[in-house]
């Protein structure tokens, strides 16, 4: 046994990859126990089953691993681990055995000891260590999605359980402990805190490893990042950090490298063999195994290597032979930045913009969450955290200091409650008590790694070190606030010196880094109109700057509202005084605040008359600063109000009527509820009011939208305007209703006859509803997720006094015709985007025949086409059917279909124009296709021997969660989102139109204030996921080296000869061929910024809004594109050849870049079915959420995948037609039947 295993061990590691054991499960099962083997002697009595409780080996049947950790040994294991993963209290518990637990520790160490000693002696030159195996129980402390705010265990119970395993391992002799397997991070941090408690128990140390899980995606169980896991548990001197279990080396490979960049400490690796193989196994071989690990050495990124499930001597001999000889990994440099998360890392750079805490989350700080808490609307309260994560806040401060609550229970329950919500634990929790009890409490919560607020040195150095320590035992930063034996510090002077003796007790009688440590100046109250509180704030400036040359690394925060606590009441200078304060502390280097985050002044914004008062007081320029702001806020107030009243435009002093119509034609809905008050009081029926004032203005908006005067945009809000109008008098409307129908009721009662109430029509005999022009039943079809169009269509109908039922998206045809006969419908209209979405619409078009419909039926969509209308569509369905290609011109179709006398002529045209649609297609049809043989033999061809051929930086996939919006805008290419509008024209040029131009402008203003809202509130959510992987092309199949064995991706050649064409492409021909004898790779993206946009726009539609309502999924969809063309950008850098690219939006936006990101259903890759090995090779649903209907569309809809080629020619082109020899080859290569491909690729069929 090594005397100093923790000097001896860091030596070792300086100097080579150590060698850790394999699995110990898998070599027990070998074995093929049963319950009996389990048992053995010692237990054969045990009341329950002891099969699979492996643990208990070490006394049943100690020959048994003993022999495992000697075949460890001989296949050169440095350190081999106890059979004790489960021997915890809280795990034996399940066996009846927890009162066993020192035991079996004990014995399980002592086994190991005994025979690593006997190697050891054998080769002193190579000593041996023993390693105490500690498991993560069954239980989570950080989550519990059936109990929300409620734990199975207390972080105690876990402290306490760790506590008797540790103490048993360690009496047994073991050299160092591993606490591992960790996928939730606030176990570990319990058993950290366990291992502490029994090393100042016992007098002694041992070194620590701590190995965490990480799943696909790199995140734990709980959903925590990889850094966050590392700043969580950064403060523990632990001899290393690293990976085990859930993935095998290829997929642990990047969050390998990640740990290896950040972690401090030396680093550990020891991964499954593979990933499942669905038979109990697992799918790589020893070989494979060490292939991966020789590389991870190779780059420097291993100090100890081991294997986990499935691995054997086997493996760990090949994991020997992989690493001899290879340099181990060197500890990165720390960059000394502050460093805090929940679920996600918050880092504080030198450059990093000004860090806000929420301040809401406090019983003290405000009355509606101190409400909430006291009355134990505990959801209600997690929605004011929500709210201020929404609103930017980068920190939560949680406060539950109120006299009478139980603050301990309700910090621990409403901490329990934001861990169990995703959106709100991303972010690091302060927790803010004057009660030490209370923060203690509060800390055993914490997955992450929080912050205190606060302790202080007014009670002396003695209890400020105690509770320094403990939080630092919890791994927090601390809040330290500028207090002292003698009070609190008003004077910059004073504070300083606090801080300075703050810092120097913290960073060299604790071990507190700089970077961990917060000072608070204490922000005081100005404008008391006490001359000794009017330098209160110049002072706090002062100490700040001093504070940062004083205590290097440290940071600075303060309580914001604190100064401006004199103007409550008085919301406009209150917050101009917190905007100023606030700028000038960030000038004097302010690192972070507390604050009301979304509700932030802007200083720059602030009227500049009241900007003026409130600095005199801020910076106490002038001795009357305060009398004068009070003075000059009661004018400022009078003035709000005149200006308010000024702006009340004449339009308002006309007619109802008139006011009606104006608001209709502006889509002004801030009057609309009192003028339609005033209408309905002024017409008697709120039906006259719907079909008097408001329809004529509606029809006044149709004719000019219908004339080109008014344009897309404009109309939807007016149609908001109606809606809103509508919704108001719609109770009156029921009460009319029921009135009717009670007076209908006593009628048929008569005298002597019991009343009663009967349905029917006698509703409607008096009118209580408008009559439309007809029923329009509109769908988006099954497995189609689009529906912007639609929806715009549907605006433009209502506008024209149409009734409008629409279904929704991914509506089955079932659902369709069953709504129409149930609505007597007038019209079906059917909608789509993706193509497999035609064949759809064929079969409705079908089934309306079959079932003897007689309504016409639309066909729209961006997917859709006259003539696709008129080949595909049309001839299976007897009625009429017509495209409508926008909706300047579904109200004169429907229109002319609804009425008899326009109707005849109306269906001829449309019949006339998709007969000479189907003539043409079939002309077409005619034109020459080379046979599929001869397009292959005239592929695109390259020089593959000089042809560059880029390496990525790395290998394997990288998720992106909740990218940050602003970053994406830059990206937008905005032309789009004017056609949507169905506004033509190229942006910025746009704006000059001498047509559009102005309603373009306005909304383009629109849409940026709508997306200033969406991203300051975090309405929408971005979330991607890519990567890189080796591929060669066989033939027309790009074959991709992934954890998926045999992943390809058949692709489909050009085979329509235009005139000039020398060459006929595939995507594959962009790929190295695997006989080339260079080794390729290719890329692979899915990104959406869609989540959040279902709730965004019921919220919206809730609230009658239908022009925010499909603007939102427009943004959303812009957005999703900016999302893929930021993302290929970072990915041409990071592949190697696009580093030097200084390209401007309009560059981006034409592509004027080396490489292509084709998308599957997209001309060059038609086949949709092809986005499902994709999702599979990006886990594209578990990284982001982003689904694949049964149509292979993606939900949600603002959402973009596909590949990636950096071929220095790869272009895009359109496959167009295919003749059926390829589709015969394209078939036997997918393994589908003719006629499956056949459905997929309708459009491209040449035949």
């Amino acid at each position: 046994m090594a005397s100093d295993p923790g000097d001896s061990l860091s030596n070792l590691l300086e100097d080579r990859i150590l060698i850790l054991d394999g699995a110990m499960g898998t070599m027990v099962h070998r074995y093929q126990p049963t319950e009996e083997t389990y048992r053995g002697e010692p237990f054969k009595s045990h009341p329950i089953d002891l099969k699979n409780a492996a643990d208990v080996l070490v006394i049943s049947q100690p020959q048994i691993i003993r022999e495992i950790h000697r075949q460890y040994l001989e296949a050169g294991a440095d350190i081999i681990e106890t059979n004790s993963f489960n021997s915890n209290v809280v795990s034996l518990r399940e066996f009846q055995l927890d009162q066993l637990t020192h035991e079996l520790n004990r014995t399980a160490a002592e086994l190991a000891r005994s025979v690593a000693d006997e190697f050891t002696k054998q080769n002193p030159s190579k000593p041996r260590f023993v390693a105490g195996s500690i498991g993560p129980t069954k239980v989570m402390l950080s989550l519990n999605a059936d109990m929300p705010g409620e734990r199975p265990v207390t972080f105690d119970d876990m402290v306490d359980s760790y506590a008797e395993q540790v103490r048993g391992l360690l009496d047994g002799g073991v050299d160092l402990l591993l606490p591992e397997t960790s996928f939730d991070t606030l176990n570990m941090k319990s058993c950290l805190v366990a291992i502490e408690r029994v090393f100042a128990e016992k007098g002694r140390r041992v070194p620590v490893m701590i190995s965490g899980t990480v799943f696909t995606g790199g995140r734990t169980l709980t959903g925590q990042s990889l850094e966050a896991f590392w700043t969580s548990l950064s403060h523990f001197p632990a001899l290393s950090v690293g990976l085990n279990c859930a993935l095998g080396p290829a997929q642990m490979r990047p969050y390998l490298e990640l740990l290896s960049n950040l972690s401090s400490r030396f680093i550990s690796c020891h991964p499954n063999a593979g990933m499942p193989d669905g038979m109990g196994g697992f799918n790589a071989s020893a070989d494979e195994v060490a292939k991966h690990i020789h590389e991870f050495a190779k780059n420097g990124w291993l100090n100890i290597v081991g294997g986990c499930c499935g691995t054997t001597p086997d493996y760990i001999r090949k994991i020997v032979a992989a690493v001899d000889g290879l340099k181990p990994h060197c500890i990165p440099q720390g960059n000394g930045w502050s460093a805090f998360c929940g679920r996600e890392r918050t880092e504080i750079r030198p450059n990093s913009n000004f860090l806000m805490v929420g301040e809401r989350t406090n019983v003290t700080g405000s009355r509606k969450f101190a409400r909430l808490i006291k009355e134990g609307q505990f959801d209600e309260a997690l929605a004011v955290a929500r709210q201020q994560v929404e609103s930017g806040a980068n920190m939560l401060d949680v406060n539950m200091d109120e006299g009478l609550l139980d603050s301990e229970q309700a910090m621990t329950h409403f901490l329990y409650l934001i861990h169990d919500d995703p959106d709100i634990s991303r972010v690091p929790i302060m927790v803010d008590s004057s009660k030490f009890s209370v923060l203690e409490a509060g800390l055993k919560c914490l997955e992450g790694k929080g912050v205190v607020n606060s302790i202080s040195l007014k009670e002396g150095e003695a209890k400020f070190l105690d509770q320094a320590r403990i939080i630092r035992q919890y791994g927090a930063g601390v809040v330290v606030m500028a207090f002292d034996e003698t009070g609190q510090a008003v004077t910059a002077d004073h504070k300083v010196a606090i801080c300075q003796r703050a810092f120097k007790l913290l960073t060299e009688r604790v071990g507190f880094l700089p970077e961990d440590i917060i000072f608070d100046p204490n922000i005081l109250t100005i404008g008391t109109g006490m001359d000794e509180h009017a330098n209160y704030a110049v002072e706090f400036f002062e100490a700040v700057k001093r504070i940062r040359l004083a205590c290097p690394g440290a940071k600075t925060s303060g309580g914001v509202s604190n100064v401006s606590f004199s103007f409550r009441g008085n919301d406009t200078v209150r917050e101009a005084v917190n905007a100023v304060f606030l700028y000038h502390a960030i000038q004097a280097g302010l690192d972070m605040g507390i604050v009301n985050a979304g509700q932030l002044e802007v200083y720059e914004e602030i009227d500049k008359e009241l900007l003026q008062y409130v600095e005199d007081v801020v910076l106490n320029r002038r001795p009357d600063a305060t009398e004068r702001l009070i003075t000059f806020s009661e004018k400022f107030k009078s003035i709000g109000k005149v200006e308010t009243a000024a702006q009340t435009q004449e339009w308002r002093n006309g007619p109802v009527e008139e006011r009606l119509k104006h608001a209709l034609l502006k889509g002004i809905t801030e009057f609309i509820d009192q003028d339609t008050e005033e209408a309905r009081r002024k017409y008697g029926r709120p039906l006259d009011v719907i079909q008097g004032p408001l329809m004529a203005g509606m029809s006044v908006v149709g004719e000019l939208f219908g004339a080109g005067k008014m344009f897309l945009p404009q109309v939807v809000k007016s149609a908001r305007v109606m809606k809103k109008s509508v919704a108001y008098l719609e109770p009156f409307m029921e009460a009319e209703k029921a009135e009717a129908e009670n007076s209908a009721s006593r009628e048929a009662s008569g005298p002597g006859h019991v009343e009663h109430v009967t349905s029917g029509p006698s509703a409607k005999a008096v009118g209580s509803q408008p009559t439309s022009r007809g029923k329009i039943v509109l769908a988006t079809v099954k497995g189609d997720v689009h529906d912007i169009g639609k929806n715009i269509v549907g605006v433009v109908l209502r506008c024209n006094n149409f009734e409008v039922i629409d279904l929704g998206v991914m509506v089955s045809c079932e659902t369709i015709l069953e709504a129409a006969v149930a609505q007597g419908a007038s019209v079906i209209g059917l909608s789509g985007l993706i193509t497999p979405s035609l064949d759809e619409m064929v079969h409705v078009a079908k089934e309306m025949e079959r079932q003897g419909f007689v309504v016409p039926l639309l066909i729209g969509g961006a997917t859709t086409s006259a003539k696709h209308t008129a080949v595909k569509i049309a001839p299976q369905y007897g009625q009429a059917v017509v495209h409508v290609n926008d909706a300047s011109i579904s109200v004169p179709v429907v229109e002319s279909l609804l009425d008899a006398d326009r109707k005849p002529e109306f269906v001829e045209k449309i019949r006339a124009d998709q007969d000479r649609d189907r003539a043409s297609f079939a002309d077409r049809q005619a034109r020459s296709l080379v046979p599929y043989a001869d397009a292959v033999s005239r592929r695109f061809a390259t020089n593959w021997s000089t042809v560059d051929i880029p390496t990525p930086e790395f290998l394997g996939l990288r998720r992106l969660d909740d990218f940050p919006l602003v970053e994406l805008v830059p990206f937008i290419d905005w032309s789009p989102f004017f056609s949507t509008w169905e506004l033509r024209g190229k942006f910025p040029a746009i704006f000059e139109d001498a047509n559009v131009g102005p309603e373009a402008k306005q909304l383009f203003d629109d849409a940026r204030r709508l997306l200033d809202e969406i991203i300051t509130h975090h309405w929408l959510t971005a979330r991607g996921v890519y990567g890189f992987w080796p591929a060669n092309s066989v033939g027309d199949d790009i074959v991709v080296s992934s954890e998926i064995s045999n992943l390809k991706f058949p692709m489909l050649r050009q085979q329509w000869e235009r005139q000039g064409q020398k060459d006929f492409r595939s995507l594959a021909d962009y790929i190295a061929p695997a006989d080339s004898g260079r080794q390729d790779y290719i890329g692979a993206f899915a990104v959406s910024t869609g989540f959040g946009c279902d709730e965004l726009c019921a919220k919206f539609d809730k609230d009658h809004d239908d022009y925010r309502s499909i603007m939102s999924k427009a943004l959303a969809d812009r957005l999703a594109e900016a999302f893929a063309e930021s993302l290929h950008q970072r990915v041409r850098a990071e592949w190697g050849y696009g580093r030097g690219e200084n390209l401007s939006t309009d560059d981006l936006i034409e592509e004027k870049y080396r490489g292509i990101r084709p998308a599957f259903g997209y001309p060059a890759c038609p086949d949709h079915t092809l986005k499902q090995p994709l999702f599979d090779l990006l886990h594209a649903e578990q990284n982001t959420g982003i689904r694949l209907t049964e149509s292979f569309a993606m939900w949600p809809a603002a959402s973009v995948s596909g590949l990636y080629f950096a071929h220095p020619q790869a272009r895009y082109f359109a496959l167009d037609r295919i003749t059926k020899d390829q589709v015969e080859s394209y078939a036997t290569r997918k393994s589908l039947s003719i006629a499956e491909v056949e459905r997929w690729l309708a459009p491209n069929l040449g035949y």
